[in-house]
């Protein structure tokens, strides 16, 4: 398999796996959730935000390669580093949507969400790093699109223009353009036989998998009545 065509393989995978795709995304495009969809959405992916620096961390562990490691912890402190950490950064989405953080805190995550987390937690801890990589490449490579589309959405029908509000999507509409292209070199410089590009091939559609199982919780729980209405 040459390295193109493991990278049309690999966008292939995640492409047809997009979060865009997902019922829960399109009736935010379409202005159909109300706030307190919004709501408990926020709620449920803040365990995602939380978790995902200890994906870039494991990975950063399993890895001997000190170029890719270093692109890592850039991504990591980018991730954790200072009080606009990205965390923050969807605690004070929450703010915007009138959820407070005592409430975000103490959220009992669906069933879902946590299955979600501790599948990426485990592709992340793996001992080969082009399991995490390419899990992080699954998340990543969607983001700058998803975050776009949150942005149009959240100022067009819900009416929320304020910095809190948008600031966690600007800066990944951003960011996750670089950490796409980096992590894409890396997996061509890490996976050098063709079993390495089907082991991150596997890895990434588990990843992206599992993505999607967190909006099916949400929409499964708070949106499909609405929606089939």
């Amino acid at each position: 398999m040459s390295n193109e065509e493991f990278l049309a393989s690999l966008d292939s995978v995640i492409g047809e796996r997009h979060l865009l795709h997902h019922p829960f995304y399109q009736m935010w495009s379409e202005g159909k959730l109300d706030l307190n969809m919004l709501r408990h959405y926020a709620m449920e992916y803040y365990w995602q935000v939380y978790y995902f620096p200890t994906y870039v961390s494991a990975t950063h562990a399993n890895c001997e390669d000190m170029e890719i490691r270093q692109m890592l912890l850039e991504n990591l402190i980018e991730e954790e580093h200072g009080p606009d950490n990205h965390p923050e950064l969807w605690r004070r989405f929450g703010d915007a949507l009138g959820v407070s953080r005592d409430e975000m805190a103490a959220r009992k995550y669906l069933p879902h969400t946590k299955e979600s987390v501790r599948i990426l937690k485990d592709l992340a801890g793996r001992k080969n790093p082009v399991e995490g990589l390419a899990a992080l490449y699954a998340y990543e490579s969607q983001i700058p699109e998803v975050s776009t589309t949150k942005i149009e959405g959240l100022k067009k029908y819900y009416g929320l223009n304020s910095e809190d509000a948008l600031i966690f999507f600007e800066v990944h509409e951003k960011a996750d353009e670089i950490h796409r292209t980096v992590t894409r070199e890396a997996l061509i410089r890490l996976c050098e036989t063709d079993q390495q590009k089907e082991v991150a091939l596997d890895a990434a559609r588990e990843a992206a998998d599992a993505l999607n199982l967190l909006l099916d919780g949400v929409y499964e729980t708070y949106c499909a009545e609405r929606a089939a209405a």
